[in-house]
């Protein structure tokens, strides 16, 4: 992670989007739950989804998931309509999918928000879900974790239509592209999160007496433009960041 000291101690900048970790100076870097929810949904009731219903897996990523949609829902004047949630085995899949497109229907949900990423349950929860007759046709599909890595999961079925968030697309490309033309090869996934927190370190740096940054310097208001967008870290060390909501359509 990166360190900027303080006259305190040690400010630590993580690359972690575990928000538990945050405080007693440490800072999160990436993106957390909470920020991907609160995007989504208010984008959700602008466009007129604002009855929404909350599927997650039964485990830990699960319930914390549903907890950060909850909030974002809540926070942006949206109506949770109902909650489901299947065991995380494909029978469980299998046995709940009918019992939650019916639950979907009879709540009268404009969206149905979804925890599950690619490596888990996803690609079954989502085609089960248009194979028993909802689609995002029906109730618009939206995801809390990124359904373009890895970039096979825009072809699964079932997501074609569905919404998730991301940094903003042009300025991560041209990260890309530099990252590229420097060492012949592409960025790890979490590369940026490395650059962004050099980015604030290097302004405050560039715009402070010499000496330790003092730890209010990070939590300025303004907050900092990274290859990731702009982002805001915050008092209790979360971060709050600027995300670009993207649709799935045929595939891209």
């Amino acid at each position: 992670a990166g360190v900027a000291v303080a006259a305190s101690g040690v400010n630590v900048l993580s690359f972690s989007n575990n928000p538990d970790i945050a405080g007693n100076n440490v800072f999160v870097l990436g993106p957390t739950f909470d920020n991907t929810a609160a995007r989504l949904a208010s984008f959700a009731v602008r466009q007129g989804k604002g009855n929404i219903m909350i599927l997650h897996d039964r485990n830990t990523a699960g319930d914390i998931g549903r907890a950060a949609i909850e909030r974002g829902v809540r926070a942006t004047g949206g109506t949770v309509v109902s909650v489901g949630n299947y065991e995380f085995s494909q029978n469980g899949v299998v046995s709940a999918t009918p019992v939650l497109v019916r639950t979907a229907r009879e709540t009268g949900a404009q969206a149905v928000f979804m925890t599950a990423d690619s490596s888990g349950a996803l690609p079954l929860i989502s085609q089960l879900l248009v194979d028993n007759g909802l689609s995002s046709a029906d109730a618009q599909f939206i995801g809390l974790t990124r359904w373009d890595i890895p970039a096979a999961t825009l072809g699964l079925p079932g997501v074609q239509g569905g919404w998730f968030a991301l940094p903003d697309p042009a300025l991560f490309a041209q990260f890309q592209n530099r990252f590229t033309a420097a060492y012949a090869e592409a960025p790890h996934p979490i590369a940026g999160l490395a650059y962004d927190g050099i980015a604030a370190v290097g302004a405050l740096s560039r715009s402070s007496l010499r000496g330790p940054l003092p730890r209010d310097s990070l939590t300025q208001s303004a907050g900092f433009v990274g290859v990731n967008g702009i982002f805001r870290l915050l008092e209790d060390g979360k971060n709050e960041r600027g995300l670009a909501v993207a649709q799935i359509k045929d595939g891209q």
